[in-house]
């Protein structure tokens, strides 16, 4: 679950105002024009900034104040901020230590997530290896690992021609289904999200202007801000 209660931002000449409630499981497309506030909504959630004024409710505590990794979230960026001197396996071992020792069984599970994101052939190759989509599937992966139920994507596939969005977002979908993971993910491609998603959120200089119910599976249409 993610609430937000009366939040205020400020940062030189931009301003962010929201209140908002999303039930846990929930799958959401933000949409909006760019600078509309669409990035700094998930910076709020992920705990990168700080709001001023309000609360920040997630999964039944209040995180208005607690740093990223206090909170029960992980963002994927358009750039997958991989690191280039590590393997695959490395990268991914990140979502669950830093130091990169892991035990036997933080082991499997790299094996059993990079199996779930069709990784398991190239564990030992470096990103520049890589193709695009198979970075934002070790990106993807990293998420995962860190098994947070909260999944934040700020247009994590753009960069990706049409058919590889299309299998990545299919990909993400039926991982959130299997982990029972809240969903946000910040898009400009809206056309190609509309079907797939339970909400549609728009955000228009830096207001939450607009909250549509999407899928059958609420009951309401509409949604209170």
């Amino acid at each position: 679950m993610i609430r937000l209660k009366g939040v205020q931002f400020a940062y030189h000449t931009f301003t962010f105002e929201g209140d908002i409630q999303i039930p846990a499981q929930q799958k959401v497309a933000i949409v909006g024009a760019s600078g509309a506030g669409k990035s700094t909504l998930l910076n709020l959630i992920a705990g990168f900034a700080f709001a001023q004024q309000g609360e920040i409710w997630l999964n039944g505590e209040n995180h208005s104040q607690t740093q990223p990794y206090e909170r029960p979230v992980s963002i994927l960026f358009q750039e997958n901020n991989l690191f280039t001197h590590l393997s695959v396996a490395e990268n991914m071992a990140l979502g669950l230590k830093t130091s990169l020792k892991l035990t036997a069984l933080e082991q499997q599970k790299v094996q059993e997530v990079a199996s779930a994101v069709g990784l398991q052939g190239v564990l030992n190759q470096l990103p520049s290896q890589l193709s695009g989509g198979q970075k934002q599937r070790v990106a993807l992966a990293r998420c995962l690992l860190r098994d947070k139920p909260i999944l934040l994507l700020d247009e994590p596939f753009s960069a990706l021609d049409p058919d590889l969005r299309e299998e990545m977002l299919n990909l993400l979908l039926q991982l959130c289904d299997e982990k029972r993971l809240t969903l946000l993910i910040v898009t400009h491609q809206v056309n190609e999200l509309a079907q797939k998603m339970d909400r549609l959120i728009r955000v228009e200089n830096g207001r939450i202007s607009e909250s549509t119910i999407l899928k059958d599976n609420f009951s309401e249409k509409q949604t209170a801000l």
